[in-house]
């Protein structure tokens, strides 16, 4: 019995490691005009979510438009890396 809850004890510490590590790549998240939001993460690539918190494809290279009037160039489109982080934020829901 104390084998079974020790090896628990294990998993659940190494999936919630697993998660903080992930989670602490978002750098920042940039508000913009249309109401979305793009997050940038620290390897400099980004995804982005719509205004209702769905997360959206945007093409390499398009240019947005933030809150402030700022332009930003997509690069990359991290769907699948924000797609996860959001599930195990909110419980894999």
């Amino acid at each position: 019995m104390f084998n079974k809850l020790a090896i628990t004890a294990l998993i659940l510490t190494a999936t919630t490691a697993a998660f903080a590590v992930d989670m602490s790549r978002v750098e920042k998240s940039v508000p913009l005009k249309d109401g979305s939001t793009v997050y940038i993460f620290k390897d400099g690539k980004m995804a982005m979510e719509d205004k209702v918190g769905r997360v959206v494809p945007m093409k390499a290279g398009q240019v947005m438009q933030t809150q402030d009037g700022q332009s930003i160039l997509m690069i990359g489109n991290e769907l699948a890396r924000l797609d996860w982080i959001k599930k195990s934020d909110i419980g894999g829901k």
